[in-house]
């Protein structure tokens, strides 16, 4: 199978290069006609195109958010007209779903967030392709080096790591692995719909905290109070403060299987092999 990727510099692309070794890169600054011209004999396209997400959210790296995921899922979907293209995968992320809500595919209410409309019009853009299209909502990613488990190792490692607030807000999040394997099935059993890619067993930000603490025998006991976040990543910090209790109830119905179900699983994979 041949596929193209837009966004392959990420944690996420570069680890898909690896697995799909045949594959080309399609850049944000790709004209139409350019793109065009790469996808030429390609199986299948995946969108991973995104600015990072974590950052302090000023108003013009709002627009730097909004135009490397809308524009870029525009022009893809305008260069996979006419082309030898079969199955277009874009990404979107858990952040639709509303807070303190237990949610899986069915759930049609989103937030009214920055964040989510930002998802919701993604997705949007991506279903305007007119081959089957798959949208894979992604929760948290956990990667040794990569995703946001590389940028909480640090503290964690020095032993000042500590619960968010209360350590009350969920997060579902999924090993890179598990990551990894879901596009592949999605490609190879030619999915399409709306998948959420997170792992079955979503936890307490407390939960993950003090799994992460026992993986790494290091201590837990310095909380990081919500509004130093919100005083270093302003309106952003909700990605991290926010409570996502999100299911994959879709793929397991699909029949796909988690090799790392549990948080322990996943970090004792990622952190001691």
């Amino acid at each position: 199978m041949k596929i193209a990727i837009n966004g392959a510099s990420g944690f996420v692309g570069t680890k898909l290069r690896e697995i799909f070794p045949d594959h080309v890169i399609i850049h944000r600054d790709d004209s139409v006609t350019l793109i065009q011209d790469k996808l030429n004999g390609v199986d299948l396209f995946i969108n991973l195109a995104g600015a990072p997400i974590i950052k302090r959210w000023s108003k013009s790296y709002k627009k730097v958010l909004f135009e490397s995921r809308i524009q870029s899922t525009q022009k893809a979907v305008l260069a996979l007209k006419g082309s030898s293209v079969k199955h277009f995968i874009s990404t979107s992320a858990i952040g639709i779903y509303p807070d303190d809500k237990t949610c899986d595919e069915t759930c049609k209410d989103f937030d009214d967030s920055f964040l989510a409309n930002l998802a919701v019009q993604w997705e949007e853009e991506a279903k305007m392709a007119t081959i089957p299209t798959t949208i894979l909502r992604f929760g948290i990613v956990l990667g040794r080096d990569g995703g946001a488990l590389a940028q909480m190792l640090t503290p964690f490692r020095f032993g000042v790591g500590g619960i968010i607030g209360d350590g009350k807000m969920m997060m579902s999040w999924i090993d890179i692995d598990d990551l990894l394997g879901i596009i592949k099935f999605v490609a190879e059993n030619k999915l399409v719909g709306t998948f959420n890619a997170c792992a079955p067993q979503p936890v307490s930000n407390y939960v993950f905290t003090k799994t992460l603490g026992k993986v790494l025998e290091k201590p837990t006991i310095f909380p990081l109070p919500e509004f130093v976040l919100q005083l270093i990543f302003g309106e952003a910090a909700s990605v991290l403060t926010g409570s996502k209790e999100i299911y994959p109830k879709a793929l397991q119905d699909a029949g796909f299987t988690f090799a790392y179900q549990t948080i322990e699983q996943s970090l004792k994979h990622l952190l001691q092999s």
